[in-house]
């Protein structure tokens, strides 16, 4: 998160600038809504719908400019005012719903606090299993699902605001669910775009190189893309449920779950059984040519999982990361839009802290808040981020090893899948056999031995290609190591030059 000084930059920023424009469409939504339902007084454009309760929070930097050198948050917590605001928040998040409850009638301080809205989240996450009915906030979904008697839509939503309390932790958590995406954010579309082109010309200029490209034109023929819509689905989905975050749920719950969530990290649905789940949904795409060759297979039932449904609201999305087991990927757009930001495997995202071993990584809580503090300082970087719009009918992809992020700009339905090519075998058999290889793998149950049975079963399917593939990489690699004709030419011993006339 960051603090006042950096907050305060970000302010200043946005108030030279023009003012943001008030979006026409959201005033024929609600006409009572005016612009000012839409900026903050700091510059910030938030989106149309109503913003969500911050219960009077303001960022520590406006402590500099009050009247009163008062802070209610810290006389309300008493003796563990010293604690940082994410500590007091870890520990109240081992509290249940009830202790919170009487917790938050303590003082103003611990009411602002004990109605941190992921607090809610976590408890209705933990104990709701087989989904939940979303009822507006995820404190009134925990109080409906813990006694259903109890009509929740009586109680206000809004609460009350408590004067005087400075937080840039809990202030920065609303502005990131409120916020709109900006335009300068969205703005640069430096991919390479290709229409119509070979499966020839794609392995030679993208997958050999390892570079992403936007692929155009590839789904026309899919029944998704007519068919996808909410009824649709809903329909033909019926009573299955789907991986969201770390539940299943149906697609009709998630469905209200995401037409009134604004939070920060917006859940999304993601599941890669969804096929077999419901057969008709695996039937209604293909996969796309250039992208065929997909060695995995030969696995069968036991190969990883490689393939996802992903269906999520405005805000949803993944932060950095690279995708599993070193495999390649494709991702197709069937309704809604995505932003990406992509960066080369050399090169680690501003923000993003990986561990020695790849295992694990540090990065911003959400992607707003990436792009809030980081996405500014890649446009003096020497190896620029690779960015787009991918929009519906659109086709990303995505080379082995690199570091993507994607925010849904609106709600967006894909779908996405992992492969293994002949271009990228060896690699994914080398990451399949690192030391700490049972830590790496994921989308199986047996991480140890995946290497031996991959490599054996191809050996079986296609054999003499592995020693095939390792000559050529081999070959590759004396040529790169060959001098060039000046090296060859400069006299080692003198370091000058010598000719032979």
């Amino acid at each position: 998160m960051f603090g006042c000084r950096s907050l305060l930059k970000q302010i200043r920023k946005r108030k030279r600038r023009n003012p943001p424009k008030f979006n026409s469409k959201n005033r024929k939504q609600n006409p009572n809504l005016t612009e000012q339902d839409f900026t903050t007084e700091d510059g910030f454009s938030l989106k149309g719908s109503s913003p969500s309760q911050n219960y009077g929070v303001q960022p520590l930097g406006n402590l500099y400019f009050s009247s009163s050198p008062h802070n209610s948050r810290n006389t309300g917590l008493g003796n563990i005012q010293t604690l940082t605001d994410e500590l007091v928040l870890d520990i109240l998040g081992f509290l249940g719903g009830t202790h919170l409850g009487i917790l938050s009638t303590v003082s103003k301080s611990f009411y602002v606090f004990c109605n941190h809205e992921p607090l809610w989240r976590n408890l209705v996450l933990e104990d709701c299993d087989d989904g939940f009915l979303f009822k507006g906030s995820w404190k009134s979904t925990f109080v409906a699902a813990y006694n259903p008697v109890f009509d929740v839509s009586k109680v206000g939503s809004l609460g009350f605001k408590v004067k005087d309390f400075y937080s840039d932790y809990l202030f920065q958590s609303w502005l990131c669910a409120n916020l709109e995406m900006e335009h300068e954010w969205l703005e640069i579309d430096n991919i390479i775009r290709r229409k119509g082109i070979s499966v020839d010309e794609f392995v030679n200029d993208f997958e050999m190189p390892n570079k992403p490209v936007l692929l155009e034109g590839c789904l026309d023929n899919w029944p998704a893309m007519k068919k996808w819509d909410r009824d649709y689905l809903v329909k033909v989905c019926g009573d299955a449920r789907f991986a969201v975050g770390p539940i299943e749920m149906k697609l009709n719950d998630f469905f209200i779950y995401a037409d009134q969530a604004q939070e920060e990290r917006p859940l999304y649905l993601f599941d890669p059984k969804f096929a077999n789940k419901v057969p008709k949904l695996g039937q209604d795409y293909e996969v796309p040519v250039y992208f065929n060759e997909d060695l995995f297979s030969v696995l069968g039932n036991e190969r990883p999982d490689y393939r996802w449904i992903i269906i999520g609201p405005a805000g949803s999305g993944s932060s950095f990361h690279i995708d599993p087991n070193s495999t390649s990927a494709w991702n197709a757009v069937v309704k809604g839009s995505k932003k990406w930001v992509l960066f080369p495997p050399d090169v680690v995202p501003p923000g993003v802290y990986p561990s020695a071993d790849g295992a694990e990584v540090a990065c911003p809580v959400s992607i707003t808040e990436w792009f809030m503090n980081f996405y500014e300082s890649t446009k003096t970087w020497k190896k620029r981020p690779v960015e787009c719009v991918c929009k519906a009918g659109e086709v990303i992809f995505v080379p082995n090893g690199w570091w993507h992020l994607v925010i849904n700009l609106e709600d967006s339905i894909a779908i996405t899948q992992n492969f293994v090519s002949r271009r990228n075998l060896l690699n994914v058999l080398d990451f399949l056999k690192k030391p700490n290889a049972s830590t790496l793998v994921s989308g199986t149950r047996d991480r140890v031995n995946l290497h031996d049975k991959f490599k054996k079963a191809i050996e079986v399917s296609f054999p003499g290609t592995i020693d095939e593939l390792m000559k050529k990489a081999e070959k590759k690699k004396a040529e790169l190591e060959k001098p060039s004709f000046w090296d060859s030419v400069k006299d080692s011993n003198s370091g000058g030059f010598k000719f032979s006339f």
